[in-house]
Order: structure tokens, then C-alpha cells, then sequence
């Protein structure tokens, strides 16, 4: 059944294509004129102009203008534009293979990337890259476009670093051969209880399939019985990677979306008998920075009763995008269609007043308490749907919770907000792990014991105060009891840093993840009677 989805994409894309044609061969003469008047305008320019122009640099700003005028969604990339877009859904870069970080204008790898060149090499976390083929990689021209440029490169080709080590007096000189580097879309999966497992996805890309398989599969191995689902910041991704994952909570014939334009017919998406997890309960956590693809998957459970939606309103991104590529290998991505839950909901929110208020919207949901109070939200009743079991829920712009989680801006002082945006808490964790890497792994072998025992205790408190001060931080601006309210906050994050410098991204998120007021919610609904008292499956 899943390979004649694929098929069926498929079919549809070539469809579309069609359609397209078809709509060109019936407006010959329209489109012509259309076409006429652009290349006589650009021959006007090139021959009567005051200057000398370039041609290819005027028409990608015509491109541009015109999708501009389309939607938000709809836009323009050159050839190395695309190239960096697609790296993060296609699910690989080809570099040197580590995560980094720029302290003090200088790039610290925070782990090499398993199996990658630069692990098989021995390159260390703490290491400081400060040569880069001969030339000097500190100082304020270091940033993330400059390692991209230096680091990144065709596959199998050489690139020298030389790395300061902590421990050596000497430069440590490595050549790495560059090599296809993946990027995981999966950033945690664990047991929360004997129960409950977690998994945490930032992205529907192409490996999203196989890291959730896996995942899901040594968790149902572990004793798992329900499931948090965590889509938090998830912007989303492919379609069809959507409507694969949703499939695994589902039995066969539940729509999961559809998708409609008005050059695309109509089609549909059900799930078939394939889902792995398809009787457990589950949660589904989700923030305003949860859209598209995540939006169809909250969509589709929370029509269909399967499970419970909990965080904040979700993004509102309901339109669907798809390539089209130009002579030169540039492409434009078009909107062709929305995407509709299964109820009919379209998830999309208006963009008629441009681009720049569709994107600030989010700041001003803020603004107006929307974040705060689920009060502050209007929902008229035109945009009321059911769900299977009769249910209201919300059209309109974004997936409107089940349970609403408010974000929590009493629990972040000007203090800890400070150091956070001044880099100072990472900066400062960073160098405390590098500084006793030895000692935490002696006392702490493995990450539970590290989770069970570890404590930031006053002392280490005292010196990110000193480490801050030397940072030209200035206390007497902060309200004196801001240090005590924001203990626990600021104790969780450094613990969190450091378990990540120490492990890995996933470890970072299980210690980060505790102190979240949606996850704590979600435990306490699959612990308690709410999914019974809400005959959901």
C-alpha cells in the first residue's frame, strides 16, 4: 500500500506538470503577450539604458517581484540558494562532519558527528579549530557563513585544520577528507517511565522515516504503551514524509489530509494497516513554532480522536509548495495547493496584508495575550468543526490544542534572559565541561548516572557570576531576587549543556525536556483517567 502512495505522488506530480501545459496550450496568445512584454521591456533596458546592466541579475529581481505578489510560501532560489535549502529535508551535507559552536570568534567543535571524518580522525570535543588551510580562523570575521565556506566542500576532497587542544602545547594538524555527512531529524527518543516514551522530531525530511522506525521500534521493545509525541518548533517538511508518519497512528482508511488547488484536482491521503503504533495512547506537543507537516500530522490525530494535542496554537502554514526548475538550474518553489485536515479544517492563516505581517504575526499574538490566556483568541463560529466524536475544534489559522499550555514569562528574568542571549550560559558551560571533562566522566560514566547525581550546585553558580562579570555583564541592573526565583531554570539549562558537550544533542533534550510544563501535562494526562473520560483511543 505504501509503494502505491509513492506511485501515486508520483502520478499527481506528473498530473500537475500537465495541467500546467494544458492551461499554457489553451492561453497561447495571453501568455504570449505576457512574454513579449517582459523581453521587450529587458531589451529596452540593455540597449538604451545609461549604464551597462546585467541581464541575469535583473531578471531574477522580475522573478522575485512576481512571486512576491503571489504568497509568502512562494519564492525564488539561484542555484546555491537551493542547494543549502533542500541539505536540511533531503537529510545530508557533504563537510567534515562536526557540530560546532563560535566562542570568543573561534570555532569549538561541540562533538564530532558519528562515523563522520573528522570522528574517524580523533578530532575531540573541546577542540578549537584556529587554522583552516594556512589561514587564521579567529577574530571577528568568524561566523557560521565563513565555517560553512571553509569546512564545507564536494565529497572527497581535502581541507587542513590545525586544532589548538586543550592539554597539548603544539597545534594539532589534521587533513580531512570531506565526506556525505547526515543530518538527523530525530532528536531524542527515550522512556520517560516503564510506559511512557518520548521522541522528539525537528524536521519531516527524508530520513525521518528510518530514524522513527528505529526509534519506535526499540522503545515498543522497552515496554512502551504510550506515547509524547513532541513537534515543538517543528517547522515541517515533505508532504508525503507527513502522511507516512501520521499512517503509524492510525489503522487502515482514516483520512489524513487532502490536498486541493486550483490546478491540482483534489487528492487524498488514508492511512493504511502498516501504523506500528497504532492502539497506545498518545500526545502530541505542539507550539506556534510547530507548522506544515506538523500541522497535518496534530491535525489529522486530533480530528480522528486519536490523541491529545497540547501546547499553543501551531504556525498556520496550509499551503502546499512544489519545484520548478529553470534553464540555468534555479527553480522557483510555487504554491499549487492547501492542505485540509480530515474534518475539511484549512490550516493556513490569512497572508492578504504581505509578507511582513504574515511573519510578525507570531510576535503579535504575543503582544495581544494569545500566548497567555487561550481567552485571547477569536475563534467566530463559522470556523467550528467536529471531530469524529463530536468535538469542537478550529479552523482558521493553525491547530488550536486540546489543552493549552501558556508560555511561562515569569519563570524568565531579565537576568537569565541576559546571559542566555548574550551566549554566557553556553559560553560558560562549554568551558566548564572542557575544563573538568575528565572529572564529570570519572564520577559520571553514563548519562544516567550523570541525569541521577550531577547537581549545579552554589559553586559552580558562583562562577558563571564571575565568569559573566568578566564579560562586562552588569548585576546592579538586575533585581536583586531574580537569582533565587531563576535557580532551577538556570540550574537545568547549564546541566542540559553540559550532559550535550559531554554526550550528544538528544542528551541535552532529556534533561531540558523535565522542566517543560507541556511535557509535564502530557505525563499527567496518559497517568490519569483524561483520555477515558474523553473516549479517545
Amino acid at each position: 500500500m505504501n509503494n502505491f502512495r509513492y506511485i501515486f505522488i508520483v502520478s499527481a506530480i506528473f498530473f500537475i506538470t500537465y495541467s500546467f501545459s494544458a492551461v499554457n496550450a489553451q492561453n497561447t496568445e495571453s501568455v504570449d503577450q505576457s512574454h513579449l512584454k517582459l523581453i521587450r521591456a529587458l531589451q529596452y533596458i540593455d540597449l538604451g539604458y545609461i549604464e551597462s546592466v546585467d541581464k541575469e541579475d535583473l531578471v531574477e529581481y522580475a522573478i522575485r517581484g512576481m512571486l512576491k505578489e503571489l504568497d509568502p510560501h512562494s519564492v525564488y532560489y539561484s542555484v546555491e540558494d537551493k542547494k543549502r535549502a533542500d541539505e536540511p529535508l533531503v537529510g545530508s551535507f557533504e563537510g567534515i562532519g562536526v557540530q560546532f559552536d563560535i566562542i570568543r570568534d573561534t570555532i569549538v567543535v561541540i562533538s564530532p558527528i558519528p562515523g563522520g571524518p573528522s570522528e574517524k580522525l580523533g578530532i575531540m570535543p573541546g577542540d578549537r579549530i584556529v587554522k583552516i588551510d594556512d589561514e587564521e580562523s579567529t577574530g571577528s570575521k568568524v561566523n557560521n557563513r565563513f565555517v560553512q565556506e571553509k569546512l564545507r566542500g564536494e565529497k572527497d576532497t581535502e581541507v587542513t585544520v590545525e586544532i589548538k587542544r586543550q592539554g597539548v602545547e603544539d597545534l594539532l594538524s589534521f587533513t580531512i577528507v570531506r565526506d556525505k555527512i547526515p543530518i538527523n531529524s530525530l532528536d531524542a527518543a527515550f522512556m520517560v517511565t516503564p510506559e511512557i516514551g518520548y521522541i522528539k522530531l525537528n524536521r519531516f525530511s527524508r530520513t525521518t522515516m528510518n530514524e522513527f522506525n528505529e526509534a519506535i521500534d526499540t522503545l515498543l521493545k522497552q515496554g512502551m504503551e504510550n506515547l509524547i509525541l513532541d513537534l515543538s518548533f517543528n517547522s515541517g517538511g515533505f508532504l508525503d514524509v507527513a502522511i507516512d508518519l501520521t499512517d503509524q497512528f492510525f489503522g487502515e482508511g482514516k483520512m489524513i489530509t487532502y490536498v486541493e488547488g486550483r490546478a491540482t484536482p483534489r487528492q487524498d491521503f488514508k492511512s493504511t494497516e502498516k501504523g506500528a503504533f497504532k492502539d497506545g495512547k498518545l500526545v502530541v506537543l505542539v507550539n506556534e513554532g510547530s507548522a506544515s507537516a506538523s500541522e497535518i500530522l496534530s491535525g489529522a490525530v486530533q480530528d480522528w480522536d486519536r490523541g491529545l494535542v497540547i501546547g499553543r496554537r501551531t504556525f498556520g502554514k496550509g499551503l502546499v509548495q512544489r519545484p520548478f526548475e529553470l534553464p540555468d538550474g534555479s527553480a522557483i518553489r510555487l504554491t499549487t495547493a492547501q492542505y485540509f485536515t480530515p474534518s475539511g479544517r484549512s490550516i493556513q492563516k490569512p497572508y492578504d496584508n504581505g509578507d511582513e505581517e504574515y511573519y510578525t504575526e507570531l510576535s503579535e499574538r504575543l503582544e495581544k495575550g494569545e500566548l497567555v490566556s487561550p481567552e485571547k483568541i477569536d475563534f467566530p463560529d463559522s470556523l467550528q468543526y467536529e471531530t469524529a466524536g463530536g468535538r469542537i475544534v478550529y479552523g482558521g489559522g493553525g491547530i488550536m490544542p486540546d489543552i493549552f499550555i501558556p508560555i511561562d514569562t515569569n519563570r524568565v528574568s531579565d537576568y537569565f534572559s541576559t546571559l542566555n542571549r548574550t551566549g554566557i550560559i553556553n559560553r560558560f558551560s562549554f568551558e566548564y565541561t572542557n575544563d573538568n571533562r575528565d572529572e564529570l566522566l570519572s564520577n559520571y560514566p553514563d548519562l544516567e548516572s550523570f541525569i541521577d547525581n550531577f547537581n549545579v550546585d552554589s559553586s559552580i553558580l558562583n562562577k558563571l557570576e564571575e565568569y559573566a562579570i568578566k564579560n562586562d555583564i552588569d548585576f546592579d541592573e538586575f533585581d536583586e531576587e531574580v537569582v533565587t526565583e531563576e535557580d532551577e531554570l538556570l540550574k537545568n539549562r547549564i546541566k542540559a549543556i553540559i550532559a550535550r558537550n559531554i554526550w550528544d544533542h538528544s542528551a541535552s533534550v532529556k534533561i531540558s525536556v523535565e522542566k517543560l510544563d507541556g511535557f509535564q501535562k502530557a505525563l499527567k494526562v496518559l497517568q490519569d483517567d483524561t483520555f477515558e473520560n474523553l473516549n479517545l483511543n
